[in-house]
């Protein structure tokens, strides 16, 4: 698996097993099947509620930890500093480890300041290795780097065919920043998985629409989050590093552009009404 140099002693595989929407009862049994066919990055979430069930899980895998680079996010009624310290020592106890690879602010929203602070110490306790947002502007990751000991190491942001962020994704590696994309398949908005241009650079290399899609985002520095309960889809879905784009495939794919999430703004008043009043209480 390849993998992006977060920090010295960090790297991060490009391509990560993502359980959001998975249900618990089968989070269990899907991460285990993710990392039998060669998972080593496991993406979950204090709001996916299947934090427990994902360390179930990697346990099940006999696979040694170290081997795993794991990641979840701070939900927003935990973003402050204290409910940000009380809620990832829950996460641990949920994913029964020592330590998380990765930790974000999962929306930019409420006491974020108070919940960086609470995430540098976690980080020089050594009770997370790398800390991150999801889903803030360049602005906001600038801002919060500036005015704090250790700057945001990872943005993990909506990136598909369809909201390409190519600004957005250059502006923040040059800050040094490792991009994560979520929702690369866009959830087949747009007939992604029927559309002509995407299956015509597949069948080129005897490869799908989604492995294209991957291919596409790794090749551009992206670390990408795919997600399937089906072991041979699972499969599918890692073996895209033996291929290629072409400047012309790469060239194709940008004309699908359509300058606009596929789901929601995060700048939009009542998203951020509607996402804060969403409380986990556990």
């Amino acid at each position: 698996m390849e993998t992006l140099k977060i920090e010295n002693d960090v790297e991060i595989p490009v391509l990560g097993f993502g359980v959001y929407q998975i249900p618990q009862e089968e989070t269990k049994e899907a991460v285990e099947n993710a990392i039998k066919v060669g998972y080593r990055h496991i993406d979950t979430a204090q709001s996916y509620q299947n934090e427990t069930e994902v360390g179930e899980g990697i346990k099940a895998s006999g696979i040694d930890r170290k081997e795993l680079f794991i990641t979840t996010k701070v939900w927003i009624e935990n973003v402050n500093y204290q409910d940000t310290l009380k809620s990832v020592e829950r996460s641990l106890q949920r994913l029964d480890m020592d330590y998380i690879d990765l930790v974000l602010i999962h929306q930019p929203y409420n006491d974020v300041y108070g919940s960086w602070k609470a995430l540098e110490e976690l980080k020089e306790n050594g009770k997370i290795r790398v800390i991150g947002v999801s889903n803030f502007g360049v602005d906001r990751v600038v801002d919060l780097g500036l005015h704090n000991k250790i700057a945001p190491q990872v943005n993990q942001i909506e990136i598909n065919p369809f909201h390409q962020q190519e600004e957005h994704v250059t502006t923040l590696q040059k800050e040094n920043v490792v991009v994560e994309a979520w929702a690369p398949f866009a959830e087949g908005r747009n007939n992604l998985f029927q559309n002509e241009i995407l299956k015509e650079i597949g069948d080129k290399y005897n490869k799908s629409i989604a492995q294209v899609v991957l291919r596409w985002l790794i090749e551009r520095d992206i670390v990408v989050l795919a997600k399937s309960v089906n072991p041979e889809r699972m499969a599918q879905n890692i073996d895209v590093f033996d291929f290629k784009l072409t400047d012309e495939d790469k060239s194709k794919i940008a004309t699908l552009e359509q300058s606009n999430s596929q789901f929601f703004s995060h700048a939009d008043p009542e998203m951020i009404k509607f996402l804060s009043s969403w409380q986990l209480n556990v």
